[in-house]
């Protein structure tokens, strides 16, 4: 019995050492020590990539000390993010990620060595890219009614390009053909900006592009927008309904950013770091240098980005196994 209690009393002092620990690491960090913001994509001009600069720019400033980007690119995402989830849970390694690395991946490749649900905890969504279904100014659809039916009178006639197998822009296209029952080809391409190039010859009919990477297109009348796959007006290009206010709420599809921290980061730390974000989403600066990348600013709670992050992994999950997409 006199065991027993030693135990117990050991265990309830420990407990306590740890309530009281949190508070004091969370005040006293970052300390002055520099926080590395690990990016699971090579550095140099990447939507992701600057996006991740900014914010680590802005959040040195708040934190008051240096916030640096530590590129580990390779296999679609899962390199650098397999090396975030083995980082110390001290929040001086943090993992800036995205749609398809966290939610997607786990649905494409087999024996993933990160589960991005409970290796990391969830500290903010900053951004969201949404795609942008554009077609040849051949197509004579012009609005998205008219070209679903198009699409759905000419099964197997139209090809749809992309950056890749299970790309965004190549998963878009799928949730399109299950949500109205159209039949369209799927061209793989090594390059976004050969897909562009073949759509404005008329050599594919559509894309389903990332705002950015068609903007300047649409812009200059190469190619003609039919809508933006989200729920609000895209701020690159305001002039393009979208999908939900055009009456097809399922046919949503962007590239969302987050920021995650290793599993087990002090929850004062990550509280920290959510205060911090939400501040810097907030200024007007901030908003437009992200606007000016076609994205729209988030911000929230860390258990919205942890919802948000559950239901995006089932969504994509269904879409990728009723199309039967594999990634070895």
């Amino acid at each position: 019995m006199q065991i027993i209690r030693w135990i117990t009393r050991i265990a309830v002092a420990a407990a306590l050492a740890t309530a009281f620990a949190a508070p004091a690491i969370a005040q006293d960090w970052p300390g002055g020590k520099t926080v590395q913001i690990i990016v699971p994509a090579p550095g140099g001009g990447g939507t992701g990539d600057t996006i991740a600069r900014v914010i680590a720019e802005e959040l040195g400033k708040h934190l008051k000390t240096s916030v640096i980007i530590d590129n580990k690119p390779g296999a679609n995402g899962n390199i650098g993010a397999a090396y975030a989830a083995q980082q110390s849970p001290d929040g001086y390694k943090l993992l800036f990620s995205w749609a398809g690395t966290l939610a997607v991946n786990p649905s494409l490749y087999k024996g993933l060595s990160y589960n991005a649900q409970k290796d990391f905890v969830p500290i903010v969504l900053i951004a969201d890219v949404p795609n942008i279904l554009v077609v040849n100014n051949d197509v004579p659809a012009k609005t998205l009614s008219e070209f679903i039916a198009y699409a759905k009178a000419n099964p197997g006639k139209l090809n749809f390009g992309s950056t890749g197998n299970g790309s965004s822009m190549h998963l878009a296209g799928e949730l399109f053909m299950r949500e109205t029952g159209a039949k369209m080809v799927h061209v793989p391409y090594n390059a976004p900006g050969t897909a562009t190039t073949n759509l404005m010859a008329g050599d594919i009919q559509l894309m389903f592009q990332l705002i950015p990477g068609i903007a300047g297109q649409v812009k200059g009348g190469k190619v003609r927008p039919i809508a933006v796959m989200a729920d609000k007006r895209s701020p690159a290009l305001p002039d393009v309904p979208t999908t939900v206010e055009l009456g097809a709420p399922k046919l949503l599809s962007s590239t969302w950013f987050a920021l995650l921290a290793p599993k087990g980061t002090p929850a004062p730390i990550v509280d920290k770091l959510n205060a911090a974000v939400n501040e810097i989403l907030k200024d007007p600066a901030v908003k437009k240098r992200l606007a000016d990348m076609g994205a729209t600013t988030l911000g929230g709670t860390p258990t919205q980005l942890a919802e948000h992050l559950a239901a995006e992994t089932a969504k994509w999950g269904n879409v990728v196994r009723a199309a039967n997409i594999q990634i070895q």
